[in-house]
């Protein structure tokens, strides 16, 4: 017969000491919630500018895997193109060589040498030397030829092969760039969220201030751009708002690097996609007094950031994410100026 007894209730005792802990715990939360008091604009922007830093940098390295894939994919497609025809070129061979010894066959019999030919690899037949003079002058031509064109065949696979691999990792780091450049992106926009729409509004207010205040210092240059640098600074002034987008190369949005390779492309002359390599395609000048207008200049130790000279110590750059195609002070970039390029 199942039991009927009450169930036990808790003791006084057990009740006051339960309703005691939770009483402390809220108030730990309270106080918790009291020492860290929310960031003022200046330090949320601060810690977003450090995240935006963080993001470009991985977004240049995300560029630079981008770029590397494209030329994998051409350099891979370009192989298997040759092997195609490669192979085909060798079975003409193949062919032909059945022709000389069908021939011979009308004529006597197939040479044994050639008969072995035909059902082995050349490179076993030419090592037997004592055999080459069974074969006639044409014949041994023939097999030479085949046997150079296996050796490209198959070094040719290997080579695509090898590539298909470092296709395979490049797409694996592109990856994991992508999702480095999306957190950083997303921690900054978290931290934009707990401003109120008068602090963003009195942020943006700011930069938009410094960057007239940037425009009006670069029209006030005695030095005006020509040549390739100045057709390239022309066309980047044509940009002038339009908002930075990682890893975007134009014409509608551009990070750093993209504004700076589409700018020279406008002007005639490619030069490469990220800023690490375009660091190194022309004369470099390490004195900021030296730069002319239309010049490469370089950020941060790493070079992760460029832009082009605009005059008056002032570049034209697309900055970071939430911020569009602008003058700006080098002073104010956020790291030290490393060099310039003059391409």
């Amino acid at each position: 017969m199942a039991s009927h007894r009450r169930p036990k209730q808790p003791s006084r005792t057990r009740v006051t000491v339960l309703t005691a802990t939770a009483a402390a715990a809220v108030a730990l939360t309270s106080q918790a919630a009291q020492a860290a008091p929310k960031p003022s604009k200046d330090q949320v922007k601060a810690k977003t500018d450090t995240l935006y830093e963080q993001a470009e940098k991985a977004t240049e390295e995300y560029d630079g895997a981008k770029d590397k894939q494209k030329k994998l994919e051409k350099e891979i497609a370009d192989l298997q193109d040759k092997v195609a025809r490669g192979q085909g070129d060798l079975n003409t061979l193949r062919d032909g060589l059945g022709s000389l010894a069908s021939a011979q066959y009308r004529t006597g019999g197939i040479d044994p040498s050639v008969q072995l030919f035909l059902s082995s690899d050349p490179d076993d037949y030419l090592d037997k030397a004592s055999t080459l003079d069974q074969l006639s002058a044409q014949q041994i031509e023939q097999l030479k030829k085949v046997q150079e064109k296996q050796r490209v065949l198959a070094q040719q696979r290997q080579e695509a092969s090898t590539k298909l691999k470092d296709l395979a990792d490049t797409r694996t780091e592109l990856g994991k760039k992508k999702k480095e450049v999306q957190a950083k992106l997303g921690q900054a926009q978290k931290l934009l969220n707990t401003l109120t729409a008068q602090e963003k509004a009195a942020l943006a207010a700011k930069e938009e201030r410094a960057s007239r205040a940037s425009a009006r210092s670069v029209m006030g240059d005695t030095k005006p751009a020509s040549g390739r640098a100045g057709a390239a600074f022309q066309s980047a002034q044509t940009k002038i708002g339009t908002p930075y987008v990682y890893s975007a190369s134009g014409p509608s949005s551009f990070d750093c690097s993209g504004l700076t390779s589409w700018a020279y492309a406008q002007a005639g002359v490619s030069i490469p996609r990220t800023s690490q390599a375009q660091a190194n395609i022309g004369t470099r000048i390490y004195s900021q007094s030296d730069l002319q207008v239309g010049d490469l200049v370089f950020f941060f130790g790493d070079l992760h950031h460029v832009g082009l000279y605009a005059g008056n110590g002032q570049i034209l750059h697309a900055p970071r994410t939430g911020t569009v195609v602008r003058y700006e002070s080098m002073s104010t970039i956020g790291g030290p100026f490393e060099f310039g390029v003059r391409v």
